[in-house]
């Protein structure tokens, strides 16, 4: 069996940490659903994470890597509304963690090229 190239197995364990993380803690990852959206945030929260284990896992499989690395890619632009809400919503908190929610923002676009990159291996 050919060895999981060490970018792939990176990506693939920070969307299966992630995916985990949504089950585990979910009432973070609630506070970040658009309003916007129909439905409970809880709801967009275990499909978030779904799709985060789905994807993590195709990535670290050789015959799907090219096609999760890509809904990788596709997940990360999908999430971008809700890391914006985030850094909004966390505006008047202390410095530290205003700024980590703002730095998610700029973050998806590495994360982008990061999995089209892997789309690629």
């Amino acid at each position: 069996m050919p060895t999981l190239p060490r970018s792939a197995a990176l990506l693939s364990g920070l969307l299966l940490g992630a995916g985990v993380a949504h089950f585990a803690v979910p009432r973070p990852f609630d506070a970040m659903v658009p309003r916007s959206l129909p439905g409970d945030p809880r709801t967009w929260t275990r499909l978030s994470g779904v799709a985060e284990l789905a994807v993590g896992a195709a990535i670290a499989c050789p015959p799907t890597r090219r096609a999760g690395a890509l809904a990788a890619a596709g997940l990360f632009v999908a999430v971008l509304p809700a890391n914006v809400k985030m850094a909004r919503d966390w505006r008047h908190r202390p410095a530290p963690l205003r700024a980590a929610a703002l730095a998610r923002v700029p973050l998806q676009a590495p994360l982008i090229a990061w999995a089209l990159r892997v789309s690629r291996l």
